[in-house]
C-alpha cells in the first residue's frame, strides 16, 4: 500500500488554502492545519478550522511570529504547502514566508515545501511592469531562499483563477458576468489559461508525492481552457441566448487609468495588463525545468470553462 506524506497547509482558512485541506484529506493524506494564535475573534475562520478538524484535519497551533513553534508545526509532517496572500487588494504576505523556509530549514525533516505561488511563474516576469512586478520579485526572494537551503520543492503556476477572471468575462473589478454590455481588453485575442480553483487544489495536492515534479514547477494549462476573452465571451452569450453588447479599451486607455487607482489596485491591474494585452500565460515552452498538469494526470476530469459558467446562469 502506498504511503502517503503527511501534509501541514499553511493559510488553510484562505481562498485557495481550504480547498487545500479539502484536496489533501480527500486524497487520503494526513492534513495538518497551522492556525494563528492571533485568529482572535474571526468567529467564520474559527468555525471552518472547527470543521477541517470534524473532517479529520490536525490542528496546530503557530505563529509566524514565533519561530519555535513553526519549527515544531513543520517537524510533524514531510510536505509544507504554504497559501498565505499575495495578492494586494486582500493582504501582501509573500515574504512571511522567508521565515517559514528558516524553519523547514533548521527541522530539516522536509521532503518537500510547495510556497505560495499558484498564479504566473514569476520566473517568466523579469520584465514586468512596476508596481505590479512586486509580486513576481517576492516570490522569487522566496524561491532563491528555497533553493539557497536546499530544500526541495514544487512551484505551482495555476495561472487565472476561475472564479476572479471568468466571472467578469475577464473584467477587472467585476466577478458576476453582465448579460448586457462587455468591455474587451485590447484585440481581445490574447490566450489566457483559466482554472477552476478546486482543480487547482486537485493537481497541487496530487504533485506532492510525485518524483517527477520534484524541484520543478508544474504549470497547471487544461488545454480545452486556454481561451482568449472573445472566446470567453462567446462561451457566456452561447448560454444566455443572447449577443452582448462590446465596446473596447485600447492599451493606452487602460494604462491611463490603471495609474489613477491606488497603489494596490495598480498591482492588480498591471497583472491583467500583462495577461490580456501581452498574452503573457501562453507566449513560452514548458521546458526541462517543468510539467504540466493535465499531462501527468490525464485521470482528473478537470472543469472546462463553460462548465464553470454555468453556474452564472
Amino acid at each position: 500500500m502506498e504511503i502517503k506524506s503527511k501534509v501541514l497547509i499553511a493559510g488553510g482558512t484562505g481562498y485557495l488554502g481550504k480547498r487545500l485541506v479539502k484536496a489533501s484529506l480527500g486524497q487520503g493524506h494526513e492534513t495538518y492545519v497551522l492556525y494563528r494564535p492571533e485568529i482572535g475573534v474571526d468567529i467564520e475562520k474559527v468555525q471552518m478550522l472547527l470543521s477541517f478538524k470534524e473532517q479529520g484535519a490536525h490542528l496546530v497551533q503557530g505563529s509566524f511570529n514565533d519561530q519555535r513553534s513553526l519549527v515544531n508545526a513543520v517537524r510533524l509532517v514531510d510536505v509544507v504547502i504554504c497559501a498565505i496572500s499575495g495578492v494586494h487588494i486582500r493582504s501582501h504576505q509573500i515574504l512571511l514566508q522567508l521565515k517559514l523556509v528558516d524553519a523547514i530549514k533548521e527541522a530539516g525533516n522536509v521532503k518537500r515545501f510547495l510556497p505560495s505561488e499558484f498564479g504566473t511563474d514569476p520566473a517568466k516576469m523579469e520584465n514586468a511592469m512596476e508596481p505590479g512586478r512586486v509580486t513576481f520579485d517576492d516570490k522569487m526572494v522566496v524561491r532563491k531562499a528555497i533553493e539557497d537551503a536546499g530544500i526541495p520543492f514544487t512551484y505551482v503556476s495555476a495561472n487565472c483563477f476561475a472564479g476572479y477572471i471568468l466571472g467578469g468575462l475577464c473584467q477587472p473589478g467585476h466577478i458576476i458576468p453582465s448579460r448586457e454590455h462587455v468591455s474587451i481588453l485590447g484585440s481581445g485575442k490574447e490566450k489566457a489559461i483559466y482554472v477552476d480553483e478546486d482543480d487547482i487544489a486537485t493537481y497541487t495536492v496530487m504533485a506532492i508525492d510525485d518524483p517527477r515534479t520534484l524541484n520543478k514547477t508544474l504549470y497547471i494549462m487544461p488545454p480545452k481552457n486556454i481561451l482568449s476573452q472573445r472566446e470567453v465571451v462567446r462561451i457566456w452569450e452561447k448560454l444566455i441566448g443572447k449577443e452582448l453588447r462590446k465596446s473596447s479599451i485600447s492599451s493606452e486607455e487602460f494604462l491611463t487609468s490603471m495609474r489613477e487607482q491606488d497603489y494596490a489596485e495598480q498591482v492588480g491591474l498591471t497583472h491583467y495588463y500583462h495577461v490580456f494585452y501581452e498574452g503573457c500565460l501562453t507566449k513560452f515552452e514548458i521546458g526541462d525545468e517543468g510539467e504540466e498538469a493535465s499531462k501527468l494526470y490525464p485521470e482528473v476530469k478537470y472543469t472546462t470553462v463553460e462548465e464553470y459558467m454555468k453556474r452564472y446562469l
